[in-house]
């Protein structure tokens, strides 16, 4: 099975990524920040103003570590991959499916019912563990959640499924803010904002969101799959699709938890944050370090596989989805399994 590797993050603004020999090297001002081989990384994320020359560039691409640039706040800038050795029969079986209107359904009502069902399982395990005094809302919002559950198993238009996926995303973030129980001066959500986010806790989300799409996508080209070609989310050039759509299922458990236990724990505060003339609110650069590997570590730990029933750690997770829907698309599979957090 596929290992988990390091992804390596590069936060400091000036930074500079040069190649030497089979390393990877990092400098600032003229000093060495650090030095890896190539073998040892699995992709790269710059943050910001980061300075990647063209032979690292060339010599991650040969190498297959895919390099992507990000605005200092996560948002997606672009990407550097190297030469694509894509299954074409797999890439012909997803056109396939892509443009016929019954695949696309199938595709998509998997995608969004794990979304929507892992949504709701959040809602009921903070429920449980918190005992709010006041759950009328957050019961409101689960059940709400169940009756889209619901419509989702009668046959529906790709239409209706995205209608439904946008009314549980509002319903669940109606009572998001309720999830937040450290520091609400800082920390309060009223509605989410992206482009840019407008306060510290769309700030986080947007900037995990970004890192998720860099591993789904990545994940989307390692088993063959054309990564912008996808069911849920309309074709639109330069979008990852595809990887988009395989994010879904990831989203609450993987995203919104860490973000909550790092406002909840009280590991990131207010002062961490820059608001910048436009609105857009950035995370400090110091702070961005520490979060960062705060999520590789999150990437580590484990969970069985309820299609595999095999243990695995979050951060294969894209991967093994990835596969998975491969099988699909090449008939080995009835339908795509998506993971429904428990």
């Amino acid at each position: 099975m596929r290992q988990l590797g390091n992804i390596l993050y590069i936060t400091k603004q000036g930074s500079y990524v040069s190649r030497d020999g089979m390393n990877v090297v990092i400098t600032f001002e003229r000093q060495e920040l650090l030095r890896l081989p190539i073998h040892t990384i699995e992709g790269m994320i710059c943050f910001g103003n980061v300075l990647v020359t063209p032979f690292a560039l060339g010599f991650c691409g040969e190498n297959k570590v895919t390099v992507s640039f990000l605005t200092e706040n996560g948002r997606f800038l672009a990407r550097s991959t190297g030469a694509q050795s894509g299954n074409i029969l797999l890439r012909r079986a997803q056109h396939r499916a892509s443009s016929d209107a019954d695949g696309v359904a199938l595709a998509a009502r998997s995608f969004v019912s794990a979304k929507v069902a892992n949504s709701r399982t959040i809602l009921l395990r903070f429920l449980r563990d918190h005992s709010p005094a006041d759950v009328s809302a957050i019961d409101e919002a689960v059940h709400r959640l169940s009756l889209s559950l619901q419509e989702l198993k009668r046959p529906n238009t790709i239409e209706r499924i995205r209608g439904i996926e946008g009314d549980a995303a509002r319903e669940y973030f109606s009572v998001f803010d309720q999830l937040i129980l450290s520091n609400k001066a800082d920390f309060y959500f009223r509605e989410r904002s992206r482009r840019p986010p407008l306060d510290n806790v769309n700030s986080l989300l947007s900037f995990f969101y970004s890192i998720l799409a860099h591993d789904c996508t990545s994940a989307c080209e390692s088993v063959g799959l054309d990564p912008q070609m996808g069911f849920l989310h309309a074709d639109r050039s330069g979008r990852p699709s595809l990887a988009l759509d395989l994010m879904e299922e990831f989203r609450s458990w993987l995203v919104d938890r860490f973000v909550l236990k790092l406002i909840n724990l009280s590991q990131v505060h207010g002062k961490d944050f820059l608001q910048r003339e436009s609105g857009s609110v950035e995370l400090c650069e110091s702070v961005r370090r520490a979060v960062l590997k705060a999520w590789q570590e999150r990437k580590k730990e484990e969970i069985t596989h309820p299609f595999l029933g095999k243990k695995v750690s979050y951060g294969l997770l894209p991967y093994i989805q990835a596969q998975l829907l491969a099988r699909w698309l090449r008939g080995e599979l009835d339908a795509y399994p998506p993971i429904f957090y428990r």
